[in-house]
């Protein structure tokens, strides 16, 4: 299905301020509002649309990324930082912007028609250790998280000082005359709700600590320090609210003999003077098992081969980044008898001067191509 145009969406061309893209956001938000279309299960998704276009577009760095490549952009599976947001996603993060428009009732469903507020549980983060060959290839991992639940047979009932609203409106007086602001009531906490009965071992909020093992799948490709969004297994909101996200964090293992650098390996390989010059064939350690390159005779030291495609998955985008192999000749330390005489007459030997051609590159000139 191919996902419509987030300008289009919001009717703002390409180049609008970050002004110009909120105005349109809000006029789109207050026209497909709930409250003004209850049961519109269309206009609902209008205002999921119109909010999923705005998170990216308000943001610089996600804008950036959309103008560049797209839907693809966000498109590895929901990571990425971007997510298909549910409302009370968007009224926790967006709700100020069209707040106004509804007597200060926007903080969930129902604003003006009486409904109640959701409050939603609080997230939950770990850490995920992977290896190189995890992240090359996805991976699902079986963690075990402590998340608050409500406990069996708790009850709740409405809050009676805010009646179910989870806010009291307040009357201020001010210079330009009677203010009227809408607060979470302290009472409930927000959530419209207080506890009835509840059995002993559980909080003031009707909570216990409960282990689950949750299931993550990581798509290929992921670096260090990204986070991932599972969403509902997070901490369980009291009454009917819902429960907050787990937010898993990568943590990506240093690799005995392969170095990352983006979606690009690099393996320092090292070989013999006898190796060099005679030519070898030799196995070595890819993320996907073990690949044998062949070196032709006479080869020098410092010359990089490039395997494409056998680097890592990219996350945004398809096909592999390079593996790319460091040939290092290596010197012996010490020579016996023997050998010493041999190289002792290689000296002299026209055929072991160094005659570099212009095809070979010098060390800097091999740096350059590597980041150009």
């Amino acid at each position: 299905m191919s996902k419509k145009d987030f300008y289009e969406i919001l009717g703002v061309s390409k180049n609008a301020s970050p002004e110009e893209i909120k105005k349109a956001y809000r006029k789109k938000a207050i026209e497909f509002h709930p409250d003004k279309n209850p049961g519109n299960k269309e206009a609902e998704e209008n205002f999921k649309t119109a909010a999923e276009a705005y998170e990216v577009l308000s943001d610089p760095d996600k804008k950036a990324k959309y103008d560049q490549y797209g839907h693809a952009a966000f498109e590895a599976g929901g990571y990425g930082g971007h997510h298909h947001m549910n409302m009370d996603d968007i009224f926790s993060q967006f709700g100020d912007i069209f707040g106004s428009a509804f007597g200060g009732g926007f903080g969930g469903f129902g604003g003006n028609g009486g409904g109640q507020r959701r409050v939603k549980g609080s997230n939950l983060r770990i850490k995920v250790k992977l290896t190189l060959e995890e992240i090359a290839n996805g991976v699902e991992k079986k963690v075990k998280v402590k998340r608050k639940v409500q406990a069996p047979g708790v009850k709740y009932k409405t809050c009676a000082t805010c009646n179910g609203q989870g806010q009291v409106l307040r009357v201020t007086n001010t210079i330009l005359g009677r203010m009227q602001s809408a607060t979470t009531c302290h009472v409930c906490g927000g959530t419209g709700q207080t506890i009835d009965s509840k059995p002993n071992h559980a909080d003031a909020h009707g909570m216990i600590l409960e282990d689950e093992t949750v299931s993550i799948k990581i798509p290929a490709g992921v670096v260090d320090g990204m986070q991932l969004k599972v969403s509902g297994k997070g901490n369980d909101a009291p009454g009917n609210g819902i429960p907050g996200d787990l937010i898993v964090a990568i943590e990506e293992l240093e690799h005995e003999t392969l170095k990352r650098e983006g979606e690009n390996l690099h393996y320092d390989l090292y070989i013999s003077f006898a190796e060099a010059a005679l030519g070898v064939s030799k196995e070595i350690e890819a993320v996907n098992g073990k690949v044998r390159i062949k070196l032709e005779e006479g080869i020098q030291s410092g010359k990089i081969l490039r395997l494409k495609g056998k680097g890592i998955p990219s996350l945004n985008s398809y096909g592999n980044g390079d593996l790319l192999v460091h040939i290092n000749v290596w010197t012996p330390k010490t020579l016996n008898k023997e050998q010493r005489q041999f190289f002792e007459k290689a000296l002299t030997d026209e055929n072991f001067i160094p005659k570099p051609e212009k095809s070979d590159k010098s060390f800097f000139e091999k740096v350059k191509d590597m980041f150009s």
